[in-house]
């Protein structure tokens, strides 16, 4: 008997969605505003959450449910992206939105919260089925889990689960005491870390077309690899996330979490089946595999910058020291670039070029696979031999796919030009993808871990990049090294030049 293909089941929107009580933690912060409540709405709209959905929303603002429908009403209109917004399906879905007044710090309000469960249990039929949302400071976190726990609510009726923000602590050893007081309350089976990067679509459908196409696989490896380029490019400052930015950084804020389990996606060994734990587990293998740098190779292999005022289309922007909320003397790095090698069979020699920013010439997240190019160049003068090829996934804005290849230029003799291919989600398919948020959640209400990262995961890529914090710690830097609305330091394309490679510009 034939085995399934897995890219031919029906899409995880279409399975039985199991009632349920969503609990968010910080509720009246800007997650909550700008992302949950917006996409929970969305689900809600195309009719894959079941009637009797609710939310139970807790924070230390005072607030009437009403009040808190009101509210959540206004951010859904002011936030709901690509979408429309019907009065008739809002009405139904407002009537499951709860509200609790509670301090996380305080054991009475858990007391509260299963009191309320119980009540909602009964009045909306959700089978005791719980998802504990945390979109609280991140050291709230165990002391939340151990309230849930102490309440005697991480267990029930139904499935309870917990779901959790980034970061997963501030480097390795924290990381690590946090998973232990995170599985003390709940099995590790049960906790699920988000990171909305691996929930887009662009992202997703790496697996696809690695695994799908036949023509593709057989390429993916050194010997036809050259280099990989991830990017992920703000033009936007820190804006109003100053004095949080000073604390993380690039490198914790984007490279340890969302770029590393990118990678890890491109790299990893096809899994002999698409299910959580086959995935998850060759996504931890490639992150176990990435080779950890000695304090004398990170000065080499990873580069931080601070971007610095700078006149741009005639607005004069400030620097990082001038934003609001940020030490004027501050050494935390906006921009970070970092070469991570990986050792085994299928990467072996291959560099991965990493880098994200503040405050660089556009927005632009994208994976660049470069190819290896032809052997020898059979054209001579006539043709442009030597250009390799690239295949560029692009995660946004544009969500989409372009493969760059030499064809003749027409007219007489053989001239040779790069041309492109190009694959847009929204022209091929002419519908919405669904945000990265309205997939994770709906992953997590149906169980499925697919797209969330693992404790060892985790872990794997804090070790990747702990010996560049500790080196960096020691180390003072002459910041600000680039201006705003430039691609970075010029360190970074040092870094790339001594192995004969340079930044693509997007």
């Amino acid at each position: 008997m034939t085995a399934a293909n897995p890219f031919q089941d029906p899409l995880r929107f279409e399975r039985r969605v199991p009632e349920c009580t969503v609990v968010i933690f910080g509720a009246n912060g800007d997650l909550t505003k700008r992302k949950l409540l917006p996409a929970l709405y969305r689900l809600m709209y195309e009719r894959r959450l079941s009637p009797g959905f609710a939310v139970v929303g807790v924070s230390r603002t005072a607030m009437s449910d009403d009040q808190f429908r009101e509210k959540m009403r206004e951010s859904v209109q002011k936030y709901l992206e690509d979408s429309p917004f019907d009065n008739d399906v809002w009405g139904g879905f407002s009537q499951g939105l709860y509200y609790m007044t509670g301090d996380v710090n305080n054991p009475e309000m858990y007391a509260r919260l299963a009191a309320r469960l119980a009540e909602i249990e009964q009045a909306r039929h959700t089978g005791g089925n719980v998802l504990f949302y945390l979109s609280t400071q991140p050291s709230q976190y165990a002391i939340t889990a151990k309230g849930i726990g102490a309440a005697g609510l991480a267990r029930g009726n139904g499935w309870r689960r917990l779901v959790v923000e980034k970061p997963f602590g501030h480097d390795l050893g924290s990381a690590r005491a946090l998973s232990r007081e995170l599985q003390e309350v709940f099995p590790e089976s049960e906790v699920y870390r988000i990171d909305h990067y691996l929930g887009k679509e662009t992202v997703q459908n790496i697996l696809a077309f690695r695994w799908g196409n036949g023509i593709f696989e057989p390429l993916w490896n050194r010997r036809y690899v050259n280099h990989v380029q991830i990017t992920a490019a703000e033009s936007i400052g820190v804006e109003d996330r100053g004095a949080y930015y000073q604390e993380a950084g690039a490198l914790r804020d984007m490279i340890q979490n969302h770029l590393l389990q990118v990678m890890a996606t491109i790299a990893m060994e096809p899994s002999g089946v698409f299910e959580p734990t086959a995935v998850r587990d060759e996504r931890a293998k490639l992150l176990r595999s990435i080779r950890i740098m000695k304090p004398a190779e990170v000065p080499e292999n990873a580069v931080p910058g601070q971007y610095g005022p700078n006149r741009i289309g005639g607005v004069e922007v400030p620097g990082f020291r001038q934003e609001k909320g940020v030490d004027p003397n501050s050494q935390t790095e906006t921009y970070a670039a970092v070469t991570f090698l990986v050792d085994n069979w299928r990467w072996a020699g291959v560099p991965f070029y990493i880098r994200t920013g503040k405050r660089l010439p556009k927005r632009v997240s994208e994976i660049a696979i470069q190819f290896n190019p032809a052997p020898h160049s059979v054209f001579g003068q006539n043709g442009d031999g030597t250009t390799p090829n690239l295949l560029i996934l692009r995660i946004q804005p544009e969500e989409g796919i372009s493969l760059k290849f030499l064809s003749k230029q027409p007219g007489a003799g053989m001239k040779l030009r790069p041309v492109s291919m190009d694959f847009n989600y929204g022209a091929s398919f002419g519908e919405r993808s669904p945000s990265a948020y309205e997939t994770l959640l709906l992953d997590a209400i149906l169980g499925d871990a697919t797209l969330y990262s693992r404790q060892d995961m985790v872990e794997a890529s804090w070790a990747a990049v702990q010996p560049i914090i500790d080196v960096w710690a020691a180390t003072t830097f002459d910041f600000p090294n680039y201006p705003a609305g430039t691609w970075g330091p010029k360190e970074a394309d040092q870094m790339l030049a001594r192995r004969g490679h340079e930044w693509r510009k997007p």
